[in-house]
């Protein structure tokens, strides 16, 4: 995390001139972009960072399986149709490329115990952003809806399970998304970094052959969770 804000604070100088200042803070600002936002349909292109973990929950009580997360990055387009001053539909569609440990206990070799899960995922967000009033060039908003992840990586269609040190999880998968924002008006762009939190919601799990298999006879669910952080530009 101090990597991400560090990351957003670059963004945030990288705009600092003094013209920007003038325009933010200033008593009486230049309004930047002042019309842009009455288009009915705008587009941009977003970047960004994420870091997906695991909710799982057991059948039975026994020792938690550890998932040790590292952070990827997102890459994407945005679609924004305005149904009011302050309501709008965005479609966010997107590249989204993660990585995942995962630690299962009771077993005495990383082959048995490590299970290594790459995901490269196209990421189909249908939301609602709500915007506030604008003050001078910044309007925060919050943002929320559902979507739909095509899992390239899933190994779904392979026969072979963890038993061949194979994890599989289901190809597609739904989830719920919430978070917030700013819209920031420069001269000539618009920049809007954003924080969501992405929830799954199906059992992603494709059980191994074996019933008792020690590694997936005792999940009850499987789901994704992510947190997602967005540099977006109009």
């Amino acid at each position: 995390m101090k990597k991400v804000v560090l990351i957003i604070f670059l963004a945030l100088s990288f705009q600092g001139n003094s013209q920007f200042r003038k325009s933010m803070f200033s008593k009486d600002p230049i309004i930047n972009l002042e019309n842009f936002q009455k288009s009915r349909v705008y587009y941009g292109f977003y970047l960004g960072l994420n870091n997906f973990d695991f909710k799982i929950d057991y059948k039975t009580d026994t020792p938690d399986i550890l998932v040790k997360r590292a952070t990827g990055f997102n890459v994407g387009i945005v679609a924004d149709l305005k149904l009011q001053e302050y309501i709008s539909l965005r479609f966010e569609p997107g590249l989204y490329v993660s990585k995942r440990e995962m630690y299962f206990p009771g077993f005495s070799t990383d082959l048995d115990r490590k299970r290594e899960i790459a995901s490269t995922y196209i990421h189909f967000p249908f939301l609602v952003k709500f915007s506030s009033l604008r003050t001078g060039n910044i309007r925060p908003y919050l943002v929320g809806g559902l979507a739909t992840t095509l899992n390239l990586s899933s190994n779904a269609k392979l026969k072979d399970d963890n038993a061949e040190q194979k994890f599989r999880v289901k190809a597609w998968n739904a989830s719920y998304e919430v978070g917030f924002g700013v819209d920031i008006f420069s001269e000539y762009f618009i920049f809007s970094p954003s924080v969501r939190g992405s929830f799954g919601i199906n059992d992603e799990l494709i059980r191994d052959k074996d019933p008792n298999s020690p590694w997936t006879s005792n999940i009850e669910s499987l789901k994704s969770r992510a947190i997602l952080i967005n540099f977006t530009f109009h």
